[in-house]
């Protein structure tokens, strides 16, 4: 994914938010600044021969159905606390994609035990950058971003943990993305991440269009999802 193929997707979720761009590029700087160096992500175990169970934190999580999925899988990239959940059943997550709300102590243990950690900068989590990232090995932190990509900080496409995860595995050339843990209709969630979620389904739909491959998660699903904002061919 490059930059100038995401820009107009970022640009709508900007609108539908009311979110502030500068705010998104603040974050991304302030995270470059806070690293002396930075995870290559090519190094992870994703190429065109494995299938990557992307975790999302949902309560399906927990089924064995699930969790057997990620047991298969050659390698698991699994959103926020969705590790930890994962680490619970014995599964080793092979990288973990986070914006630091809910588990900073996860983040440090991980890149201290030499696990990469794919930390995201936005508008409003510059407080949490400040207070985690210091405490991260910083070869094992790999910075993101949703705004324009500078230094070392990445943009492979995505817009919550959970898409991000599977965004960077498609940039690495993964043959196959199998989905865990996802849950679009959670009644748990609040409306605001209910909103963040619509986001999450549409850019699956996307990622899938340009894999030309079809996403179990999205069937049955997949026909009530708005695209208007998406360049689907």
């Amino acid at each position: 994914m490059e930059f100038d193929e995401w820009e107009p997707v970022y640009e709508a979720i900007l609108r539908d938010f009311a979110y502030d761009r500068a705010g998104d590029e603040r974050g991304r700087d302030l995270l470059a600044a806070r690293l002396e160096e930075s995870f290559d992500p090519t190094e992870l175990p994703i190429g065109p021969e494995t299938t990557v169970a992307i975790a999302g934190a949902g309560p399906s999580l927990e089924t064995e159905t699930d969790l057997e999925r990620a047991r298969e899988a050659d390698a698991v990239v699994a959103a926020s606390t969705a590790v930890d959940t994962l680490a619970a059943h014995g599964i080793d997550a092979d990288c973990m994609v986070t914006d630091l709300d809910k588990n900073p102590e996860t983040v440090e243990r991980l890149t201290a035990a030499g696990v990469p950690v794919a930390v995201h900068g936005h508008g409003d989590n510059l407080e949490a950058i400040r207070e985690v990232v210091p405490n991260c090995d910083d070869a094992y932190v790999l910075p993101t971003t949703q705004a324009a990509p500078r230094g070392p900080v990445r943009n492979f496409g995505g817009f919550t943990d959970g898409d991000r995860a599977a965004f960077l595995a498609d940039h690495l050339g993964t043959g196959r993305l199998t989905f865990v843990g996802w849950d679009f209709d959670d009644p748990a969630v609040d409306a605001p991440k209910a909103r963040k979620l619509e986001w999450a389904e549409r850019l699956l739909v996307w990622l899938e269009s340009r894999r030309d491959e079809r996403f179990a998660v999205l069937d049955e699903r997949r026909d009530a999802i708005d695209t208007a904002s998406l360049p689907l061919e």
